[in-house]
């Protein structure tokens, strides 16, 4: 009969082993599993797609993640979205650039444009037009951001509107080898030498 008690208490033993294997793991949200509560995974997805947008230094957009998700009930990532609400509005405090004029705001989005971060140019001659809405320079960028990124509808557009804002940009754009792209479009030539 000894061996039967050995036998239950090796049982037990297996029994207490199988159920803690068996437990759901921790996870930063909590005890819940995201995947058993549809609503925490699509904020939990929701928290990390906004740290992305932190780490690529996308403040502003960040923020409002974060905000959205604040405003949504984030349980016990609150103290942490605040945190990162905090962090994302001094880093926007700190980027915020100032320009001396006009040109020098459009000489900062051409650099931009330039080392690739399209987006970002765009937003710059954007807020160059809300402050100057005569800067055909900032239509100019656009047309040119516009033909790097494979957009010959928009970047036809924005040369039209410089163009007609200052024709001496017909000009420029003729020798331009950013429109390289766009030379063998019949609507660009049209646009550039219009006499022929």
């Amino acid at each position: 009969m000894r061996l039967q008690g050995e036998t239950k208490k090796t049982m037990a033993q297996t029994a207490k082993t199988v159920t803690a294997s068996k437990r759901s793991p921790r996870t930063i949200a909590g005890a819940v599993s995201p995947a058993d509560d549809p609503a925490q995974a699509q904020i939990l997805a929701d928290y990390e797609a906004a740290v992305r947008l932190m780490q690529e230094g996308k403040f502003e957009k960040a923020r409002s993640s974060f905000e959205k998700l604040l405003a949504a009930g984030a349980g016990n990532l609150s103290d942490r979205i605040r945190m990162y609400i905090s962090a994302s509005t001094t880093q926007l405090s700190r980027a915020k650039a100032s320009f001396a004029s006009h040109e020098e705001h459009y000489d900062y989005a051409v650099s931009l444009l330039n080392d690739g971060h399209y987006e970002d140019a765009r937003e710059q001659f954007q807020e160059i037009l809300k402050h100057k809405a005569d800067a055909d320079y900032a239509f100019y960028g656009l047309a040119v951001l516009a033909s790097m990124t494979g957009d010959s509808h928009t970047c036809l557009e924005h040369l039209t509107e410089a163009i007609r804002r200052n024709p001496r940009n017909r000009i420029q754009a003729r020798s331009d080898s950013d429109f390289q792209d766009m030379a063998d479009d019949p609507r660009f030539t049209e646009l550039l030498y219009p006499e022929v």
